[in-house]
């Protein structure tokens, strides 16, 4: 029990790592760059003298955008193996469905010849007009 509460909270923590670090990510690609001003335009000879401060976004370091990404790719691929670990402990599972399933299908195919067998074989001792499938080929 209490091993369990202790995989619950890795995993509450592995998940909310994961949602801050996509909330991120989704937030920085969301936002419009901030536009950056040129050399002719000063603030002093704005257009629009009331008009309300825009918020300025910081920029974003190179090395800081190169950490964000590594912090990315580690996050996914720590899903990725959680994900193939999954996919590990399940294909045996799947495997012998898919075995049972064939060997129902070979099943289900030697019963339908065997039916087919005894019918024909029992067919001289019905009348002919009984068996549709008789009358149909003949004309």
């Amino acid at each position: 029990m209490r091993r369990r509460l202790e995989n619950q909270r890795h995993e509450d923590q592995y998940s909310r790592a994961f949602h801050e670090l996509s909330g991120l990510v989704m937030s920085l690609l969301r936002s419009p760059l901030a536009p950056v001003p040129s050399a002719s335009q000063s603030p002093a000879l704005s257009t629009r003298p009331h008009s309300p401060p825009v918020p300025t976004m910081k920029k974003i370091s190179p090395s800081g955008f190169a950490l964000l990404m590594l912090g990315t790719s580690v996050s996914l691929m720590l899903c990725g193996s959680v994900t193939f670990f999954i996919g590990f402990m399940v294909m045996p599972w799947l495997l012998c469905l898919v075995m049972v399933l064939y060997i129902a299908g070979i099943v289900s195919a030697v019963s339908m010849l065997c039916r087919s067998t005894i019918c024909y074989a029992m067919a001289p001792l019905l009348r002919r007009k009984e068996i549709p499938g008789l009358l149909q080929s003949r004309n």
